[in-house]
C-alpha cells in the first residue's frame, strides 16, 4: 500500500512544520505544549531533542508521516519505549522526527497456530498476559514494560533462551513502513527484496523501516521451575565462583543470571532489599520438578538467605528479574564474554565483590550458550550469539554527578573483564554509541549494508545503532 502526502507546497523555513496535522494532530514540535513530555524516553537520563515527535495511530498514518518527513528533508527515528535511547541522542536530532509507536497497541493471539500478532507499540506484558490463558508463552525478556518490536528486532535473550534461542528468530512476519511510503508485510515466504528485508530486520533493527506489527511464534509453556536465590554480598566470593563453575556446564534447559546489587535505602523497597548489598541468582529451568531441583542443588548447597525457586505459571516470569517499570534514569555499560575462568571471576569480584565501593546498582552476568550459540533454522541477520556470557552494568543517574560516576564504574568493570571479552557486541545491551559492525560477521555486515541501500537509498531512517547503506556514510 502506498500513501501519498497531500502537502504539495514548498517546505516552510522550519521543515517539521510540514508535519502539523498528521497523525490526527499527534505531532509535537519544540515549543508545543506536549513536546517536553513527548520527547522523553523511558530512560529519562537521556536528553533527546528532535525536530518533532509523532504518534501514528495506524500503519497508514505512519506511512503518510514517513513520506511527509522525507519530502521535508527530515529523517525518521522509530522509537517504542526508548529504553536504550542513549546512542540516538548522542547525535544531533535537529533534522529528525522521532516516531513513537505507543498508540499501535493491538494484540491478537491465534492459539491453534500458536502465534501472536503484536502491533509496534505493544509491551511484553500485554503479550504474556494474552498468551497465558492458552498455555502458551513467547520468548519475552526480563522486563515487562519493554516493547516487543525493539527487543525482538535487536535479538532478545529471555528466560527460555538457552533452550529456544533468540527471540528475533521466533519472528514469523513483520509489517513495516519503508522509506518509499509503502506498508509491507514481509516474511520468509516473501519474494526478492522483501525477503531480504525480512532477513535484515531480524537483528538489524530500525535501520530499514518503521515496524508497525510483529508476528511471533508462541511455545507450549504453561509453567516453569523458576525463581531466585539471594545472599548477602559478604558471600559474593563463594557464590560467584560456584555460579561461574556451575553455569559453564549447565544443560540447555537452564537459563540464569547472576547480579551483584546495591539497593538504595528507598522506603518503597521491601525490607529484604532496602539499603542492602546482595548477590542474586535468578532464572528458569524447563524441566520437571525433580530434575530442576537436582540441577539447582549445587547453588542451594550455598545456603541462600532466600530461595523462591519452584513451579510457577509462565506469566510470572516477566517480573522475575524485578526490573524497574516506568521511566527511570540510568547509565550502563556492557560486553560479552567468551568464558568465566578463575581469573575473570577474580577481576569481577575485585570491582564489585564484598567491600566494593562501586556506585553501580547492579553488575549482571547473564548465562548464554546452548541454543543461543547455535544457528537457528531460517534465521535473520543475528542467527546466534557467539559468547558464553553477557555482562550488563547499570548505575542510577538521578543527577549528573551520579551519571558520571555510574559511567566511570561501568567502564572500569568493562575494562577489568576485557581480556575475556567474547568479541561480538550485543546491541540490545549497548546503550552508548558503538561501531554496529562489531555485532556481525563480515559477510552479514556487507549484506546488511546492501539491503539498506536497496530499501532506503536516501538514508531516511535513523536507528540507535546505525547500519549505513553500501557506498554511503549517511544512515
Amino acid at each position: 500500500m502506498s500513501v501519498e502526502t497531500t502537502l504539495d507546497h514548498p517546505a516552510p523555513s522550519m521543515p517539521a512544520e510540514a508535519l502539523r496535522g498528521l497523525c490526527g494532530g499527534a505531532v509535537h514540535l519544540p515549543g508545543d505544549a506536549g513536546y517536553e513530555m513527548a520527547r522523553m524516553p523511558w530512560n529519562v537520563a537521556v536528553d533527546q531533542r528532535p525536530a518533532a515527535v509523532a504518534y501514528p495511530h495506524s500503519a497508514a498514518e505512519a506511512a503518510e508521516l514517513v513520506v511527509a518527513a522525507a519530502r521535508a528533508g527530515l529523517r525518521v527515528a522509530p522509537q517504542s519505549t526508548g529504553h536504550a535511547a542513549g546512542p540516538l541522542a548522542e547525535s544531533s536530532l535537529e533534522d529528525v522526527v522521532i516516531v513513537r509507536t505507543s498508540e499501535l497497541n493491538g494484540v491478537t493471539i491465534d492459539p491453534e497456530a500458536r502465534t501472536v500478532r503484536a502491533e509496534g507499540g505493544v509491551l511484553w506484558q500485554q503479550v504474556v498476559e494474552a498468551a497465558a490463558p492458552h498455555g502458551l508463552a513467547a520468548l519475552h525478556g526480563s522486563s515487562p514494560d519493554v516493547a516487543v518490536a525493539g527487543y525482538a528486532l535487536g535479538g532478545g535473550v529471555g528466560w527460555y533462551a538457552r533452550k529456544l534461542g533468540l527471540a528475533t528468530n521466533s519472528v514469523l512476519a513483520l509489517e513495516v513502513v519503508t522509506a518509499d511510503g509503502q506498508v509491507r508485510r514481509v516474511s520468509a515466504e516473501s519474494t526478492a527484496t522483501d525477503a531480504d528485508l525480512f532477513w535484515a530486520l531480524r537483528g538489524g533493527g530500525g535501520n530499514f523501516g518503521l515496524v508497525t506489527a510483529v508476528e511471533l511464534r508462541l511455545f507450549p509453556i504453561a509453567d516453569a521451575y523458576a525463581g531466585m536465590l539471594l545472599w548477602d554480598r559478604q558471600h559474593a566470593d563463594t557464590v560467584v565462583r560456584e555460579w561461574a563453575r556451575w553455569s559453564g556446564s549447565a544443560p540447555d534447559e537452564v537459563t540464569t543470571s547472576l547480579r551483584v546489587m546495591s539497593f538504595p535505602p528507598m522506603p518503597e523497597l521491601p525490607d529484604f532489599l532496602r539499603g542492602r548489598q546482595l548477590v542474586i541468582i535468578d532464572g528458569a529451568v524447563l524441566a520437571d520438578d525433580a530434575t530442576a531441583a537436582e540441577l539447582l542443588g549445587p547453588l542451594r548447597a550455598l545456603s541462600p538467605e532466600m530461595d523462591t525457586f519452584g513451579r510457577v505459571p509462565a506469566a510470572a516470569l516477566s517480573r522475575l528479574h524485578m526490573d524497574p517499570e516506568g521511566p527511570t534514569p540510568a547509565v550502563s555499560g556492557s560486553l560479552t564474554l567468551a568464558g568465566l575462568p578463575e581469573e575473570a571471576v577474580e577481576a569481577f569480584l575485585a570491582e564489585v565483590g564484598h567491600g566494593s565501593t562501586s556506585s553501580l546498582l547492579f553488575a549482571e552476568l547473564r548465562q548464554l550458550g546452548g541454543a543461543l550459540g547455535r544457528d537457528a533454522d531460517g534465521a535473520g541477520a543475528l542467527p546466534r550469539l557467539d559468547a558464553a556470557y553477557a555482562g550488563f552494568f547499570v548505575g542510577i543517574a538521578a543527577t549528573p554527578e551520579m551519571a558520571a560516576q555510574g559511567l566511570a564504574d561501568a567502564a572500569r568493570l568493562e575494562a577489568a573483564l576485557q581480556p575475556w571479552a567474547g568479541g561480538r557486541t550485543y546491541l540490545n545491551f549497548t546503550e552508548t554509541t558503538v561501531d554496529a559492525s562489531t555485532a556481525f560477521d563480515g559477510d552479514t555486515w556487507t549484506r546488511l549494508r546492501q539491503v539498506r541501500a536497496a530499501v532506503d537509498p536516501e538514508g531516511v531512517f535513523l536507528a540507535n545503532h546505525q547500519i549505513p547503506g553500501a557506498g554511503s556514510s549517511r544512515g
